[in-house]
Formats: C-alpha cells, structure tokens, sequence
C-alpha cells in the first residue's frame, strides 16, 4: 500500500491484560498527552515535547487493555480541515492517495480505514472526527460536550472540542465511547452521565419508531452527487419504519461565522503559552536573545514554528478579542451561538434525531484546498453548529460516488448519545 503518512509517532505501548478492549489497537491524534510518547500537535512548536503524563482518556483505553499503536497525523493544533497544515506532511485517503483524508483528525481516520489501527482517537472542535471519518468512510462520534474528559488535551478551543472514537463499525466506536466516557476529577467540565453507559448496547439498528428530522437548510447547499447519496440512504430508514420529516433551523446561516470567530478567539489565547520559553521550541537566532530583546525572540519563535494556517487563526482570533472589536465580534458570535442552541432544542421538541450529509462535497483532492482557506472553512457548514451546541454527533457511511465515501451525519439531544448509535447501526 502506498504510504499514507498516518502516523507521526510510531509507538507500542501495551494496556492491561484485561478488559473490554484487551488486545484492541489505537491509534491517538497527536494532540493527545502520552506519557513518554512524544506528542507535538502536528506542529514543528512541540517537535521535542514528550507528556511526562497521560490523558484520561489514553489512561482510560489503557486500563481497558487497548495499546497505543502510535501517534496520528493531523493538521497543526487542529486546524485545518484536510491534515495538510501538518508540519510533518500531509495524510492521504486510503480511499484515494490523490485525495485528502480529511481534517483535522486525519491520520486517525485513515488508520483505521487502511486497517493500520482496530479503532483511532480523533478530537472534534468543529467537524475534526466526523469530516474524516466522512471522507475516509469509516464511523466517528463527536460526544455531548462534558461526556468525555480533556485533561491532557492540547487545547484548540476549550469550548467547543471534545474527544471522540473513530471505527469501521457503529458497534466497535461506541465500545471505545463506553471506555473513554465518564466524570473526572481532573476535568471540571465532565458530567457523570457517561458513568454506566453501556452504548454499545444501543447498535440495534432498531429505528422502526423513530422520528428523523432532516435539515433541508443544509441539504440544500450539498453537492448533487452528495445530496442523492443522502436521500437514498434515508429510504433504508423508511423501509424500517422512520418517519421522516423537513427542520428548517434559520440560525445556521451564521453558524460558520459564530464557529469561527469563537474557536479562532480562544485560539489566540491558548496558543500564547507556546513562546519557546514555557512551551515550544526557541527560534534557532533569537535577535539579541531572550535577555536582550524578549519580545523580538518571542516572535522570532513563533514566526519560524508555526504554520501559516496557525498564524493566520491567531492573527485573526487577536483582532476579534481587541479593544474596540471584541463586541463587534466575539460577544456577536457568542449571541449566534445562543441563537444556534436554542433552534436546535426546538427541533428536538418534535424529532428523536437530526440527519444531514456529513460534508457538503466529496474528499477534494491533495492541494485544492491549501490556497483557498475560506474553501475550507465553508467546508465544514454541516458540522460545527453540533459544536456550537454542545450536542453529540455520529457520521456513518452512506455510501459511494465513484467509489469515494459520503457520510450521513445523525445529530441528537445532549447525553442522547444512545439515540444516535442506534440511528447510525442501521447503515454501519
């Protein structure tokens, strides 16, 4: 097989002997803390930098009996919808080597796709394990915000990413979920829902009476190939007894610009630690060095570490938050999101679940999308409402056009994340 650069780190490190997921390998997005395994955001800022600790959840899969295969590929800090902003090149689909994997979680998708991992962890800030698994036609779920601890994530934007199992199979991504969900006391955000969860158990594909809201406001602005692909899996939801009905949600049409005005803005803030001092590597000729001139070597070294995506998100996270600015756009943002929230609680009044295409086009192929970022950032209208809401969300494959994968994204209720493994088990 062509190599397809899904891994950053190579690693093998052995779980326990026992449990649920005793001999299961996984593949970790790289910005998830390993003990000991180097971990470095797809950015050159961490080259060197090894987590003298694990994330809860590395903890969790470990406790479980699952080994960490490796390190996935992604793109810098999660930013990027393709895993080519990478500083370590980009993932190619297993699907297609021509086409992008999708982003920000690519390796992990494509690991699991190639069958180089039994199941990944990807982090989801706007789309970032339901857009890969998409396009490399394989399973993710995106958790209800606080279902999943963060400590040991390298934060993007605290309020909105959660970590989240990528799988070939409904079944086997929600026993990664039963494993990795529940309270912690290191993680204040955490509910205790996930405590006893047995979502696993929910894959029945039984949906015979259940009631699938299908959101034409983002329908409508899928591609053709991708629309068709969509309604024709629907009717499988049909045939099993689902009724299906229209939701128009009004408020997505400024989810794109609330998602990133808010995940830009806390951008900005998180990534201000990585100065080479705290965080980071130096910049190899500080100008007069760091006793000399501090703020010349602290540009210096983020000038030479950072990619360009990074620095434009920063940048333009910094402006959103600066005087005289900071009500024109964040707290502006911050009111759409309310806004989003609130059409969403409405919808589920009168549906179980919320169905739409995953992505709004095929995988694009490998430097399409590196010219063009606002390409990109429409890319991902279907999915970073879910993230605004804080709800939980699972892409699942709906089928092929031209031999390349379509998602079907089911959206439900906070902590309803039985509602949608069961909704996506009918097709994966």
């Amino acid at each position: 097989m062509t190599d397809l650069n899904t891994y950053i780190t190579d690693a093998h490190v052995e779980g326990a002997d026992e449990g649920p997921l005793a001999g299961t390998t996984v593949a970790v997005k790289d910005n998830i803390s390993t003990e000991g395994v180097r971990t470095t955001c797809g950015s050159a800022m961490l080259d060197d930098y090894v987590p003298p600790y694990d994330a809860t959840v590395v903890e969790r899969l470990k406790d479980a009996g699952a080994v960490v295969d490796g390190k996935a590929n992604m793109d810098e800090f999660g930013m990027g919808t393709t895993t080519e902003t990478s500083a370590y090149g980009p993932t190619k689909n297993p699907v297609d080597p021509e086409r992008v994997p999708g982003g920000s979680s690519g390796g992990s998708a494509a690991a699991v796709a190639a069958g180089e991992a039994d199941v990944a962890l990807g982090t989801d800030t706007g789309g970032s394990v339901r857009c890969p698994a998409a396009y490399c036609g394989v399973v993710g779920i995106k958790p209800t915000y606080g279902l999943v601890s963060r400590y040991g994530l390298v934060a993007y934007a605290n309020s909105l990413e959660q970590v989240g199992p990528i799988a070939p199979t409904v079944t086997e991504a929600a026993r990664v979920l039963d494993v990795i969900a529940g309270s912690d006391p290191n993680d204040g955000t955490t509910h205790d829902e996930g405590d006893e969860s047995d979502y696993a158990a929910a894959a029945d594909g039984d949906v015979s009476e259940m009631t699938i809201g299908v959101v034409t406001d983002l329908v409508e602005n899928s591609t053709d190939p991708v629309r068709t692909t969509f309604e024709t899996a629907l009717d499988q939801y049909r045939d099993e007894g689902a009724e299906i009905v229209e939701v128009s949600l009004p408020s997505l049409e400024h989810a794109i610009a609330a998602y990133y005005v808010i995940a830009m803005s806390e951008a900005s803030s998180n990534l201000a630690r990585f100065d080479g001092v705290r965080y980071g590597v130096s910049a190899s000729e500080a100008s007069g060095g760091y006793e000399g001139n501090w703020n010349e070597a602290f540009a210096e070294t983020r000038a030479e570490n950072f990619g360009a995506e990074v620095k434009r998100r920063i940048l333009l996270g910094t402006y959103a938050l600066s005087a005289g600015y900071h009500d024109k756009y964040y707290k502006q943002a911050q009111n759409a999101r309310a806004w989003v929230e609130q059409d969403f609680d409405e919808a589920f009044e009168e549906v179980d679940v919320l169905a739409t295409p995953t992505m709004p086009v095929l995988p694009p192929k490998l430097g399409e999308s590196l010219d063009d970022p606002l390409r990109m950032y429409l890319s991902d209208a279907n999915t970073v409402a879910v993230n605004l809401a804080n709800l939980p969300a699972i892409s699942v494959p709906a089928g092929n056009v031209d031999g390349l994968p379509v998602g079907l994204q089911f959206v439900g209720p906070k902590f309803e994340e039985e509602t949608i493994v069961r909704a996506g088990s009918l097709l994966a």
